[in-house]
């Protein structure tokens, strides 16, 4: 069985520099149409069962672009375990901006996420974020014979997909972060914990792939 994963296209926010996050949203650049469009074409013979996505709009929408590209309809369920990790008050907020506060506690969000402390900034924990991310797929996992496919955000999906593979929590970064409408594949023999991985956050069939964006 194979699991597709890809992060919603870029948004507004993303090309401002701003954290978005569990709560924080901004609509998707009308540029990013197209690079959605692409995903979808690269995934159009698949024959998924099912599309999870965050509920958040910004992966609604990619969810329904991609699917409207597929050759057979297929249904999009949306999903809150599947949100962007909560930021608390640095949502909506400029990146720049909030590294001259927090500089250490972002670094560790961005490189170290064993060690990232929230509390500062009200955030959710990374095993609060990681319980629900990997509860959320692996129950969608036992509901599916054939493909299906996740559409999710960059920090809360980056460590999800490393976690589901069997790295550690210190690790969960070592390979860095998914770029937007990138595409990563996971299979599974037996639905049992480690998955097996088979593709990493790949943009090769992205018009422009130097638009990706790994900011978070």
């Amino acid at each position: 069985m194979y699991l597709y994963f890809t992060r919603h296209g870029k948004t507004e926010w993303n090309l401002e520099r701003r954290f978005q996050g569990m709560k924080g949203d901004s609509p998707l650049l009308a540029s990013s149409y197209e690079e959605v469009a692409s995903l979808g074409r690269e995934l159009k013979t698949v024959p998924f069962e099912a599309i999870y996505c965050s509920t958040a709009k910004r992966a609604r929408d990619t969810a329904q672009a991609i699917e409207a590209q597929l050759e057979h309809a297929v249904p999009i369920f949306a999903e809150d375990g599947l949100l962007e990790m909560g930021y608390g008050s640095l949502e909506g907020q400029l990146i720049d901006e909030m590294r001259l506060l927090y500089g250490p506690t972002l670094e560790n969000m961005r490189y170290h996420l064993d060690q990232y402390d929230p509390t500062a900034f009200d955030g959710e924990t990374v095993s609060e974020m990681l319980v629900r991310m990997m509860h959320t797929i692996t129950e969608k996992v036992t509901q599916h014979e054939g493909p299906i496919l996740f559409v999710g955000h960059g920090t809360s999906m980056t460590a999800a997909i490393q976690a589901l593979i069997g790295k550690p929590v210190s690790q969960l970064r070592d390979m860095g972060g998914l770029y937007n409408n990138s595409l990563t594949i996971l299979e599974t023999e037996h639905k049992v914990l480690p998955y097996t991985l088979v593709k990493w956050n790949d943009v090769s069939f992205l018009s422009d792939p130097t638009s990706a964006d790994s900011l978070l």
